[in-house]
């Protein structure tokens, strides 16, 4: 059996993107670990759930392993940076943050883990991280670096299919407009969430395991706010949109693959 290092910004990260594939990949006997950059100390609430933006960072390392155990993960490893916040916002700025740290610095924590767990592969985001936050942004950039440092070579940048996305809101919108976030209405732009598919080339198929991923999700209830528009889709609609995940394998050379081992 095989070991996955799934890299990620903040808790929460690991539902929606890579949820499937790594509940997949434990049920077949694989060891699947989990990286967090960051203790998501930054992240929106629903008032009333904790008195104190101090508690977030506790309550979100409490959920972040609850979600672990429905998904079947082995260990989680915290790399220890703060939250950055969204982009454009101060805390961008807080030195102790992961958007401010030392690349080199911070791949060496990582590719310790790499080693010590004698990982096979690892999953990081796509370039633009997704949708542009900065900690996911590094997220890419330091596990590109840690890679090199720790020798695994077989490294799948997690993304969103944008064309896959564009459909799923226009569907969304004839059968139950009201899941649709108001920003995400009318003509929204697509173009600064994920990869076209004409980039993406490895499809997995995680349909099996949908049910997991959501409530892996639902087990972060202090992020049920900023998830809204996942959660709100109810089931039947939340297994359609997130049954497949999509990553880029650099090493693929002009294949497609439909699993990571």
């Amino acid at each position: 059996m095989s070991t996955l290092i799934s890299f990620h910004a903040h808790p929460d990260d690991e539902c929606l993107v890579t949820g499937g594939t790594i509940a997949q990949l434990a049920s077949q006997g694989h060891r699947v670990i989990l990286v967090v950059a960051t203790g998501g100390e930054e992240g929106e609430y629903p008032e009333g759930i904790i008195s104190s933006r101090h508690e977030l960072g506790p309550l979100r390392r409490k959920e972040l392993e609850n979600s672990a155990e429905i998904l079947g993960i082995a260990q989680i490893h915290f790399l220890g940076y703060r939250d950055s916040g969204m982009a454009g916002e101060a805390t961008n700025s807080n030195p102790s943050c992961f958007a401010q740290a030392d690349i080199e610095a911070a791949a060496g924590r990582l590719a310790e883990i790499l080693v010590a767990e004698g990982a096979d592969a690892m999953t990081i985001y796509d370039e633009n991280g997704g949708y542009g936050h900065p900690d996911h942004v590094m997220v890419h950039r330091v596990g590109l670096v840690a890679a090199e440092l720790s020798g695994v070579g077989d490294v799948l940048a997690a993304t969103m299919n944008r064309d896959y996305l564009a459909e799923l809101i226009r569907i969304a919108s004839e059968k139950n407009p009201e899941v649709i976030p108001e920003e995400m209405r009318g003509d929204f732009d697509t173009s600064n969430f994920g990869m076209p598919s004409s980039v993406i080339n490895t499809e997995i198929d995680v349909s099996d395991f949908v049910d997991a991923k959501y409530e892996a999700l639902s087990a972060h209830k202090s992020q049920i706010g900023s998830t809204g528009f996942a959660m709100s889709l109810g089931r039947e609609l939340f297994g359609a949109a997130f049954s497949k995940e999509w990553f880029i394998s650099a090493q693929l050379k002009g294949e497609r693959r439909t699993a990571i081992f």
